[in-house]
């Protein structure tokens, strides 16, 4: 039974990038089913080779970059991989589209696929599993140290809220405006072992923590815990999967870079302490005052306010993205915030010119280099 160890965290500050995608026709309508992309008879090009999988559907793949060095690169390591993607979907008659989920997919009309972890936790979980055609961006920043990695996802928890907010890009749901501004996160909580972790005390409680769920039964895997935030015990990095997915490069590269500098910052709080308090607030964050703050984001996207770390007071999101970026010194997420949100775009096109014109406008190639 693999779940990791403690040896895995070796390096700090290294970056990985996944994200997942829609499989679509030329017109930006979801397939029915299609494995070509991952099990067709042509090998996906560099630096795509060896870093694409399907998710459960097989409308729906996921792509990775390779591990990056140096945080400046991140765009080149994105674009590059997309546009293999791209280029790879693209000899098979097919496009490539992003979004948290597709306004276009029906999901009782789409073909799961057949890899055995996915017809098991099909079996497993049933109708929740069933209907998830959810998409989603996953950050990964390298730690050195097992117990600062738990330690920073703990710390990391307050602000996947706004993150989530600043990246709400699901509004539509099987064909019907849903009224949140992330109907993704909704989805994907249906399922086991998602959204807001508890706090762990140290490395070694989140490993029995891992170990007694595989040991239970309740998951196959250590792949399956899919928090918000985790400690990696196989990459040996702090994960973020808060984010929707995507059509747009530079919306990536803007959380690729607010998750790098949040995790640098806490790594640096944590050296800087010799028994380091809680990074997030301590017993002022209860949990459900966590889960309520996600709930703002999902709900109400970019117009959310929240529960601020000291429990008391409310804070809007531009407060949040102002303090982080004046604090932690970068851009990305304030120039997010000033762009019109994922959501609302998507409301706007399908208003003003449809359903044909929305699906068009998440196609990948259309978003530039």
């Amino acid at each position: 039974m693999d779940t990791g160890s403690a040896s895995a965290f070796d390096r700090m500050g290294t970056l990985g990038v996944e994200e997942e995608f829609y499989v679509v026709d030329d017109e930006g309508r979801p397939t029915s089913g299609s494995d070509q992309l991952v099990y067709g008879d042509r090998d996906p090009p560099e630096p795509l080779a060896g870093r694409i999988d399907h998710e459960l559907f097989k409308f729906v793949v996921e792509s990775q970059t390779p591990l990056i060095e140096d945080s400046g690169s991140v765009r080149e390591h994105v674009v590059s991989v997309r546009e293999a993607l791209a280029e790879h979907a693209e000899s098979y008659g097919l496009r490539i589209a992003g979004a948290g989920l597709h306004p276009a997919a029906t999901w009782r009309e789409l073909d799961h696929a057949q890899k055995p972890r996915y017809r098991s936790q099909l079996d497993r979980i049933r109708y929740p599993q069933h209907r998830n055609t959810t998409a989603g961006l996953h950050v990964h920043v390298g730690v050195d140290d097992a117990d600062k990695a738990t330690w920073i996802a703990n710390g990391m928890r307050w602000s996947l809220p706004p993150m989530l907010a600043l990246s709400a890009n699901s509004p539509f749901w099987n064909g019907f405006d849903t009224g949140l501004a992330s109907a993704r996160a909704t989805v994907f909580e249906t399922l086991p072992n998602t959204g807001m972790p508890g706090r762990f005390a140290d490395f070694e409680a989140y490993r029995r923590f891992e170990r007694r769920m595989v040991e239970h039964g309740s998951v196959e895997d250590r792949g399956e815990l899919w928090f918000d935030v985790r400690p990696h015990t196989g990459h040996g990095t702090v994960e973020v999967r808060t984010p929707d997915g995507q059509s747009d490069p530079d919306v990536v590269c803007a959380f690729a870079e607010y998750v790098h500098a949040l995790v640098t910052d806490l790594a640096e709080r944590y050296e800087d302490e010799a028994d380091p308090t809680p990074a997030d607030g301590g017993d002022t964050l209860r949990r459900e005052l966590l889960d309520e703050n996600k709930w703002r984001a999902i709900r109400h996207g970019r117009e959310a306010d929240f529960l601020d770390r000291d429990g008391d007071s409310v804070v809007d999101l531009a407060t949040v993205v102002d303090r982080d970026c004046d604090r932690l010194g970068i851009e990305g997420p304030r120039v997010l915030l000033e762009r019109e949100s994922g959501s609302r775009r998507q409301r706007r096109i399908r208003e003003e010119a449809g359903l044909d014109a929305l699906c068009r406008d998440l196609l990948v190639d259309e978003h530039g280099e």
